[in-house]
């Protein structure tokens, strides 16, 4: 094998034929763009894939990010906001309205945005490295 093909993914594998030179997953992903071509547009609308893309037209239906993107949002969203309601009752304990008026707009922006990114980037990862659902070998 020689190093030209040791510097992109596994296309062969992917099922892709035509040779397109390897993008950044973690770019792309928060970019919002194609996985193979890093030009198209991976969304339609915030969170909806497309059916495939327009430049290189990569059908999307391989993608599957499942409930991946959710977790980690949860997870460092939650951290983030949380630390901030501690920070903010301890320095000056205001009313519980002040920390509704405060977060809960700003639980759902992080959220919202957060998400996206996460799925985008799950989503190029899983095309980079040809992820799939397991599957049981039989000879």
């Amino acid at each position: 094998m020689n190093s030209e093909q040791d510097n992109r993914p596994d296309q062969e594998a992917n099922g892709d034929s035509a040779l397109f030179p390897p993008v950044d997953p973690f770019k792309v992903g928060i970019q919002g763009c194609c996985p193979r071509c890093g030009n198209g547009k991976l969304f339609d609308g915030l969170l909806s894939l497309k059916p495939r893309c327009a430049a290189c037209d990569l059908d999307y239906g391989f993608a599957d990010a499942g409930d991946g993107p959710a977790v980690f949002v949860i997870l460092i969203v939650g951290f983030i906001v949380i630390g901030l309601v501690l920070w903010l009752q301890v320095n000056y304990a205001p009313p519980i309205w002040v920390h509704i008026l405060l977060f809960a707009p700003l639980t759902i922006l992080l959220s919202l945005l957060s998400l996206r990114w996460c799925k985008g980037i799950l989503i190029a990862l899983q095309y980079r490295n040809n992820a799939s659902e397991g599957r049981l070998h039989r000879d």
